[in-house]
């Protein structure tokens, strides 16, 4: 059902109000803009009883849905849910509470590494997904029948699969697992993305300090330029251009227009003049305040071979344990794992430690041994050896 009069979507969200949860999806476009353009609103309670409302139908507000979004006695549900998220923060200014994330409870219940919606139906529900329409203009009005009984599978099939999981993660003891994966989602922090951090995902031969300095200037302009004109980042200008300006740092517009990817016209325009106006700004900075190089360590032979050792072990307690193994260690935890006993990183705290941190630590003090025995890798303790 698509919802496009205001009175039948608040009776369609008050009739949601009593449920102990409810399944969301959205349909969005970002292509063409900085924030997401929302062109669908999925919901479905329990009995599944699905609907759609529009937000680009005329005289559409989606007030009632945003305070269903807020009731704290509603737990709303989603599939990957970092871009739902962050669409509706930033529409209201607050993050969904409470919330359940099934990718992050499928890779607590063995499903693998960031697993796929139309996966996760098709294993658990037996069912499965057209998926031609996923990468249709959600913006095209009216949609086709087609499109709209694919974005309601979404939440329809998301009930079943909601109930599946917390099922097993209650039986196997594992929901605060999955709820303190969830906390990042929830810190208001995650949404809030500072211009001035921006320049960090750029990629910049030779970096100095000074290049740096520039490079997080220009990027921060390049973002609020973004921003306030709600088009993509570069639009405004590329990434290897800001790069390039970074590493040459030019004072004049004929400099300026040199940099691959600027004009002579943007160089002599209004754009050039606020990118050498960044340019200034950086260089007349403190240089205390500069950014300094991250220079990745080689790591000793024998630290990698220990590295190596751990991965085999991450490999076991990951299967045994049924759990993603990209969830309880990333390659930077075991680089310092091999280097630290006390190394401050998750694998060696809380259901992580008890499910491979304290093995990690007896695997590299000589405590506990890989080997293959019936033709399969296992971990054996030493002491069963000697």
């Amino acid at each position: 059902m698509l919802i496009t009069d205001q009175k039948q979507f608040e009776e369609s969200c008050a009739a949601l109000k009593k449920c102990e949860f409810i399944t969301v999806d959205t349909e969005f476009l970002r292509e063409k803009t900085y924030y997401p353009k929302l062109c669908l609103v999925q919901v479905s309670g329990p009995d599944k009883n699905a609907f759609a409302v529009d937000p680009l139908a005329k005289g559409i507000d989606l007030t009632p849905l945003f305070e269903l979004l807020e009731n704290e006695d509603v737990l709303k549900v989603f599939h990957a849910a970092r871009q739902d998220l962050e669409i509706f923060y930033h529409l209201t200014s607050k993050v969904v509470a409470p919330f359940f994330d099934t990718q992050i409870a499928a890779m607590v219940c063995g499903f693998g590494d960031s697993v796929g919606y139309e996966n996760l139906v098709r294993q658990i529900t037996n069912n499965s997904m057209d998926k031609s329409s996923q990468f249709t203009d959600w913006s095209h009005r009216p949609l086709s029948e087609k499109q709209l009984k694919y974005a309601l599978g979404d939440v329809t099939h998301l009930c079943d699969i909601y109930r599946h999981l917390s099922e097993k993660l209650e039986k196997r003891g594992r929901t605060a697992w999955v709820l303190q994966e969830e906390e990042i989602l929830e810190d208001p922090a995650t949404y809030e993305n500072d211009p001035y951090e921006t320049w960090r995902r750029i990629k910049i031969r030779s970096p100095k300090p000074k290049s740096l300095a520039i490079l997080r200037e220009v990027a921060a302009w390049r973002e609020k330029q973004a921003r306030k004109k709600n088009i993509p980042k570069n639009w405004v200008i590329r990434d290897d251009a800001l790069s390039d300006l970074a590493g040459q740092s030019p004072q004049t517009p004929d400099q300026l227009k040199k940099i691959r990817g600027v004009s002579a016209d943007m160089a002599a325009g209004r754009t050039g003049k606020a990118l050498l106006g960044c340019v200034h700004s950086a260089l007349e900075s403190p240089r205390e305040d500069w950014p300094v190089p991250v220079k990745r360590k080689t790591l000793h032979p024998s630290v990698m071979a220990a590295v190596d050792i751990l991965k085999m072990l991450l490999k076991i307690q990951s299967a045994e344990h049924e759990v993603a193994a990209k969830l309880i260690a990333s390659q930077a935890d075991l680089e310092l794992i091999a280097q630290n006993d006390a190394a401050d990183v998750p694998a060696l705290k809380g259901w992580r430690r008890e499910i491979f941190g304290d093995d990690a630590l007896a695997l590299k003090n000589g405590k506990l041994a890989i080997g293959l025995k019936n033709n399969k890798i296992q971990k054996f303790r030493v002491s069963d050896l000697s």
